[in-house]
């Protein structure tokens, strides 16, 4: 397991919250990841990391607003039926941003979305966004070699054009080490990074 935070960070401890089998096949809680004010989480990783994975288990509460770029993708092959997501990849990613937006300027104290985000140009983003709302910025990095990342792709039956994964996984480099060491560089309230198994058992967002 692969567990990392900036220096001066106590590392998240597990909620005693079963959330189903874990990777070895018992029941296993989610990393804790305490969040004090308003705060805009955002989860990143290679497409197929297991970043949506990490969403769907994760624990409801009250004040807390989950952004999944999978809502956007089944509304629109409700709305347009036998259309190949290739072709609406696009317009599922620009309606991914604006839904991060809205839920960014709205109430919600905790919001947390979803963004490859292997440029630290988006990353930059996404904090500014935090800035600008009124949030502070917490960075969930999912760390995932990519075999692993490709099997996820596989997994969810949407693969990436070879030279854009290649190009995610460029970008990725080194950042999880970064993380670990303290030295990312970028100026998060918080940033820690899970290897896939332990992202796959949840993120459980406290006060």
């Amino acid at each position: 397991m692969t567990l990392a935070t900036v220096p001066g960070d106590t590392p998240p401890r597990p909620l005693p919250l079963p959330l189903g089998p874990g990777p070895a096949g018992g029941a296993a809680a989610p990393v804790r990841l305490s969040v004090p004010g308003r705060a805009l989480v955002l989860v990143a990783g290679v497409p197929g990391a297991g970043k949506s994975t990490l969403l769907r288990r994760m624990p409801q509460r009250p004040g807390l607003r989950v952004l999944d770029s999978e809502t956007q993708r089944d509304l629109l092959t409700r709305v347009l039926p036998g259309v190949p997501y290739p072709r609406i990849r696009a317009l599922v990613h620009f309606l991914h941003r604006v839904a991060a937006v809205l839920a960014a300027t709205g109430s919600a104290r905790v919001v947390v979305v979803h963004l490859p985000a292997t440029s630290t140009r988006l990353r930059r983003l996404v904090r500014g966004l935090a800035r600008l709302t009124g949030r502070a910025a917490y960075l969930v990095w999912i760390d995932a070699a990519p075999e692993e990342a490709l099997r996820g792709q596989a997994d969810r039956g949407r693969m990436i054009q070879s030279r854009s994964f290649a190009r995610h996984v460029s970008r990725a480099d080194g950042v999880a080490a970064r993380i670990a060491g303290g030295n990312l560089g970028e100026p998060w309230a918080r940033a820690i990074s899970l290897d896939r198994p332990t992202a796959a058992r949840g993120l459980a967002v406290t006060s």
